[in-house]
């Protein structure tokens, strides 16, 4: 029960990473807020636990992600614990992609995270001690073909970390990101209808060649990132601060 008495807040905590991280601080002691866009899905996981807690919140809406907070920390206390956790992931050649695509992959992935942190932020006394973790992903410390849009908004919320832990270095908060490869969620597993058409293969061959993308050739499963995630908000990673940990498999 190391988080007992802490407030933490999990954008995206409906499903995948987001769901397993909310569902491992509620385990550990912590009353977790949890949010996203559908309700049914952060109901099924909220009933997981009492001290699972959902709230129906759009990043990319800043009165919805402002509002949903402060009244989250009303509730529940400051946040302690923050896992900015929501995005979307799309791709398509660079040529194809239109400015409206390119400006809401910024609006969810980046502005969002911005945002969250603001926001969570905002409730802390400057002596609390806090934890900000984003999930970026391996796309944010390298190219990514076909997902130029994504690629840049990964590399975006390092900076912001990196940019954050700087400003406020004295202050007894850390801001860290998690950086997974392909991981076995439904934001991976919705790609493969577009590539069993596209390279001719069956449901497993899709998942190959999406395995190719980690150097150990496997999936990820989401509870190799909750136990990165659960470090960083444990006491001993107290001066892990503005770091980019890297979740794929060998090295990039």
């Amino acid at each position: 029960m190391e988080h007992a008495g802490k407030h933490a807040l999990v954008t995206g905590g409906g499903t995948g990473i987001g769901e397993a991280i909310a569902v491992a601080l509620a385990k550990a002691g912590a009353e977790v807020t949890i949010t996203g866009r559908r309700a049914d899905k952060l109901a099924a996981v909220a009933a997981q636990s009492p001290r699972l807690h959902a709230l129906v919140m759009d990043v990319d809406d800043e009165t919805s992600l402002r509002d949903g907070i402060a009244a989250a920390a009303k509730a529940r206390g400051p946040i302690q614990i923050c896992v900015a956790n929501a995005g979307i992931a799309e791709g398509g050649p660079f040529e194809q992609t239109t400015l409206a695509q390119w400006r809401k992959m910024m609006t969810t992935n980046l502005d969002g995270v911005f945002l969250t942190f603001q926001a969570a932020m905002a409730t802390l006394a400057p002596a609390t001690p806090a934890r900000m973790i984003v999930i970026s992903s391996i796309a944010g410390v390298r190219g990514l073909k076909n997902a130029i849009p994504y690629t840049v908004t990964k590399h975006g919320v390092i900076g912001l970390i990196r940019g954050l832990s700087e400003e406020f270095m004295r202050r007894p908060i850390t801001f860290n990101a998690l950086c997974p490869g392909y991981v076995d969620t439904d934001i991976v597993r919705n790609q493969l209808p577009g590539l069993m058409k596209r390279f001719d293969v069956d449901e497993q061959g899709a998942i190959a060649a999406i395995a190719k993308g980690n150097r150990h050739h496997r999936l990820l499963e989401v509870d190799e990132t909750t136990a990165a995630a659960m470090w960083l908000c444990s006491e001993g990673a107290r001066s892990i601060n503005g770091q980019t940990i890297q979740i794929s498999g060998g090295q990039v």
